[in-house]
């Protein structure tokens, strides 16, 4: 069973579209000539941009780079000081990834496991996007956060939309990420079917 939703395929914000910057559109470029249909949402991806632009010396990563749409929103607002690392499991995609962002000194991109991001802890902030990290290793995540630091959580289906054999069982993702006492966490409806959960590391 997974409360999480597929990836969108498109905005439902005719604005968020008008607002993508250049090198998003890039990656989703590369998306669309590999038919790869997993990448973020330009919702989610403000989100990010919002978050990466207070972020002024910091380090920020990322599980799961996809064909580096999400990644693109970050470092569309990546301050020269801040470092960003994203980790993708499947070698032909990282390989596109790391081409996306050769020229930008302050971004890496990881081929391997999401556990290989760790060795780069603590983060201000980090995307859990792809994997499933968010749901089997949970703790680790918070641990991999600096105190005061941000993790976002996307593709969480709102309950009024879940089929008829999820009704009436709990959500293991937000069970645990909006009761656990070592974070504050809040869930944020992006689009009229799909959430994410931002939440803040306090102790």
């Amino acid at each position: 069973m997974n409360f999480t939703t597929g990836k969108n395929k498109e905005s439902e914000d005719p604005e968020a579209i008008a607002s993508i910057p250049p090198l998003v559109k890039k990656a989703e470029s590369l998306a669309a000539q590999i038919d790869f249909t997993q990448s973020s949402l330009p919702e989610v991806g403000l989100l990010l941009r919002v978050l990466t632009s207070h972020i002024t010396q910091g380090r920020i990563g990322e599980i799961g780079s996809g064909c580096g749409v999400g990644a693109a929103w970050i470092v569309s607002s990546l301050h020269p000081d801040s470092q960003f690392i994203t980790v993708e499991i499947d070698s032909h995609l990282a390989t596109n990834v790391q081409q996306l962002f050769i020229n930008r000194s302050n971004v890496t991109v990881l081929q391997g496991d999401w556990h290989d991001l760790l060795t780069y802890a603590p983060f201000d902030l980090l995307f859990a996007d792809g994997g499933r990290a968010k749901i089997v290793e949970p703790e680790i995540l918070i641990t991999a956060l600096k105190p005061g630091g941000f993790i976002l959580l996307d593709d969480l289906t709102p309950e009024e939309y879940w089929p008829p054999e999820w009704q009436g069982r709990s959500d293991p993702i937000r069970e645990f990420w909006l009761k656990d006492t070592r974070i504050i966490a809040t869930e944020i409806r992006v689009t009229a079917k799909s959430a994410v959960i931002l939440a803040t590391r306090i102790q």
